[in-house]
């Protein structure tokens, strides 16, 4: 994460605006300042901290990290030249134009999603690693929108940078997990799943990418036509894939042996050195599935006190049986209140702010992503915060 280290910092006086940077307003915590800020389209907090030897580390906030990485270098840039003095240290650029060109591939679950109508054919590739199949299919299938999801982000980022020196626009990379994401996407849409070479964990197959919710939203996804297709060095994970699988209606499976593709990743070549034998699954949905369910949005209709919210704020966790929800800081203005908060899965928690302002409320910056375990969690915020109702 960019950011500086400045022994002093002028008296801000908001708004305040540099070209096509705003830095808007601040909130104060018990430890830190948020900063609102805007820059370009992207819209996002930078944290002041001040150290125990009376500096202060200037550097953007985790939960509100915008997509465009550079967005948040140049808002850092301008707010270093514009108000800090005796600059200690700083790990921050103006002028890498690779890395801009690059953050176009990256996107946000929301960016995929509002994208994805627009494309005729749509693949999606689960744990890319080092790209080389991603980025071959996105070369030979320009009309095409290539999805990669990894969770791990040096992957990310040099897949994207690649991308980008090839100049594919037709693809997009996210840091998530490929459970959540395909959960969200609309039904009978997509043409192709790749999974390549997963970790097998075969003491740990809980931990596995393949399970049987897995495999219903793979079903639910794909186009009838459309296919998921596993390669895998583990004979005991494609036997396992193959009879998951099975377990759905009308499942039609293929399953091959040491069959070469045009494109090897870097893993395939060590089993083939080591002259492992590589198996393929594919399996092809016959089916049409209904359309996602529904869901209420989460929103709050409710006016809250103030002031009886900063009185009464806690650091609290409350756990339901599926879900949890917690209440980790508070910042504060004369006008404002920011809560920072953690809810939903215990396996894959929303983070995220709640924004109190003129009798209203919202999550801010981002909305959080709408799932029924997040709705749940969502309920139980409003429970919890009803004892500050106006």
């Amino acid at each position: 994460m960019p950011n500086f280290i400045a022994k002093n910092i002028k008296e801000i006086k908001y708004p305040l605006q540099s070209g096509d940077i705003k830095f808007l307003w601040q909130v104060q915590g018990r430890n830190e300042k948020l900063v609102f800020t805007q820059s370009k389209d992207d819209s996002f907090f930078i944290t002041l901290k001040s150290k125990n030897d009376g500096n202060f580390v200037i550097k953007g906030d985790k939960l509100s990290k915008p997509s465009r990485i550079t967005n948040l270098q140049k808002a850092l840039y301008v707010f270093k030249e514009l108000l800090c003095e005796n600059i200690v240290s700083e790990a921050i650029s103006n002028s890498d134009k690779n890395v801009a060109k690059s953050d176009k591939n990256v996107a946000q679950i929301d960016e995929i999603l509002s994208l994805m109508p627009k494309f005729n054919k749509i693949f999606i590739e689960i744990g890319f690693g080092s790209g080389r199949h991603l980025l071959f299919q996105a070369q030979n299938n320009k009309d095409c929108l290539v999805i990669g999801i990894e969770v791990y982000k040096p992957s990310i980022e040099q897949v994207s940078k690649l991308a980008a020196s090839k100049n594919l626009d037709n693809i997009r990379l996210i840091n998530t997990d490929a459970r959540l994401l395909l959960s969200l996407m609309p039904s009978n849409l997509i043409d192709k799943i790749f999974l390549h070479f997963p970790v097998p964990w075969d003491d740990s197959p809980h931990r596995r990418v393949v399970s049987l919710d897995f495999a219903k939203e793979c079903q639910r996804v794909l186009k009838v036509g459309g296919t998921f297709e596993l390669r895998s060095d583990s004979k005991m994970y494609t036997d396992f894939t193959s009879a998951t699988f099975l377990e759905l209606e009308n499942a039609k499976i293929s399953i091959q042996k040491n069959i070469s593709l045009e494109i090897s990743s870097k893993y395939e070549d060590r089993w083939k050195r080591q002259e492992k034998d590589i198996f393929d699954l594919f399996y092809t949905c016959e089916q049409k599935s209904s359309d996602l369910e529904e869901l209420e949005p989460m929103c709050f209709n409710e006016s809250y006190d103030m002031s009886k919210m900063a009185l009464n704020f806690k650091n609290t966790t409350i756990k339901g049986d599926d879900f949890f929800v917690h209440f980790e800081e508070l910042y504060q203005s004369d006008d404002k209140i920011i809560i920072r908060v953690a809810f939903g899965s215990f396996s894959k928690p929303e983070h995220t702010f709640i924004k109190f302002e003129n009798n209203t409320c919202e999550y801010f910056i981002k909305m959080p992503i709408l799932t029924k375990t997040n709705l749940k969690a969502h309920r139980k915020i409003k429970e919890h915060l009803s004892q500050c109702n106006r």
